[in-house]
């Protein structure tokens, strides 16, 4: 076999394996927004099972996020904590390098064009930073 077509082969199966990620999201019954970022992630392969709560608060502390990386909803995917409007492709990246420092990803706030936040084809420039339980962050990404 050609290492073009095993490394074409391998790629494939590696990336079905990130597609195929499953988890759970935690939510407001009543946040459109969240659904919208449900939506975007299912689009992109996940399959999600949702969690609606009237309160947050205490699964966001047992998860280990900070006011400061707090938005609307939280995922479990993979057995990582991913916070607020990421992009798909940016969870994707993530839990293909499993970064052993990071125990995840947090979109702090609601930034307009972040995935379920569109309006208009308005967007702000916003961060995507990686966080571990111990309170360490890093950008782990940029979208202008």
């Amino acid at each position: 076999m050609k290492p073009s077509s095993l490394l074409a082969i391998t790629l494939t199966l590696f990336s079905g394996s990130v597609l195929a990620a499953s988890g759970t999201i935690y939510k407001s019954a009543s946040c459109g927004c969240c659904e919208d970022w449900v939506s975007h992630m299912k689009d992109n392969g996940f399959s999600l099972k949702v969690e609606n709560s009237d309160n947050l608060y205490p699964i966001k502390k047992k998860l280990g996020l900070t006011p400061e990386l707090a938005s609307c909803h939280t995922a479990v995917i993979d057995g990582y904590v991913f916070e607020g409007h990421i992009p798909a492709s940016d969870i994707q990246t993530f839990l293909q390098n499993e970064p052993k420092d990071l125990d995840g990803l947090a979109v702090p706030g609601m930034p307009l064009g972040s995935p379920g936040m569109e309006f208009d084809n308005r967007k702000q420039a916003y961060q995507v930073i990686g966080f571990s339980k111990d309170g360490k962050t890093q950008v782990f990404s940029q979208h202008n």
